[in-house]
């Protein structure tokens, strides 16, 4: 995971504070039960996944890299004026973590695939986590969004939007580009525009039902 520069405890405050905000604003929501929608976010080690999602929970931007193994946010959110409860997860991007990966992707709802425009070897990474995703899902397709992080770090850009772009259409997933760092940009439109996309994906087929001597049973797969 990430640590900032404050020491543990003030983390250990803003955790607090963060958990009191969330309970307060969900004294506030609709009384009917919500969507529940779990993000995975993937990508190499170093792109700054961690920092969008502290960011994004915890409107905190921290600069010290601790490789993360797991990390888990759940926060409730409002998209397009519908409330949902986002629970992300924020995985490890290091190689030898790959199979505690699949164990994650297997779970998640919709994936954010991170990168920084600052590492060009990260965005070449990219189609073996879109890849990996499909075969876990055993899936032609499946909610996607590719994120390319630290734009604010314009001198050591190595990724232009363009290349982006174009890896998104040879995907076919959606695209946006991204900096933690405060003021931050486009932190919560990348989360919420995976949200939509769930949202916009065709639901899995319901499994079928047989009744035998007038009790319902699934049938074996």
């Amino acid at each position: 995971m990430y640590v900032s520069s404050s020491s543990t405890a003030d983390i250990s405050i803003l955790k607090s504070n963060f958990n009191r905000n969330n309970i307060l604003r969900m004294s506030k929501l609709p009384s009917e039960k919500l969507s529940t929608y779990k993000l995975v976010v993937v990508g190499d080690g170093g792109v700054g996944k961690s920092a969008l999602t502290i960011q994004f929970f915890q409107r905190q931007f921290v600069t010290d890299y601790d490789p993360t193994i797991e990390d888990s946010y759940i926060q409730h959110t409002e998209v397009d004026a519908e409330w949902c409860i986002l629970d992300v997860l924020d995985t490890a991007g290091q190689e030898e973590f790959s199979a505690m990966r699949e164990q994650y992707m297997r779970k998640g709802d919709g994936f954010m695939l991170v990168y920084s425009v600052t590492d060009k070897q990260s965005f070449e990474n990219i189609p073996h986590f879109y890849n990996q995703i499909l075969r876990v899902k055993d899936k032609d397709s499946y909610p996607m969004l590719l994120v390319g992080n630290k734009i604010d770090l314009v001198h050591q850009r190595k990724v232009s939007e363009e290349m982006g772009r174009e890896m998104s259409q040879r995907l076919n997933v959606g695209f946006i580009e991204t900096s933690a760092k405060d003021p931050p940009h486009n932190v919560d439109a990348a989360f919420h525009d995976v949200i939509r996309i769930i949202r916009k994906f065709p639901p899995p087929p319901k499994k079928s039902r047989i009744r035998i001597n007038n009790k319902l049973k699934c049938p074996l797969m």
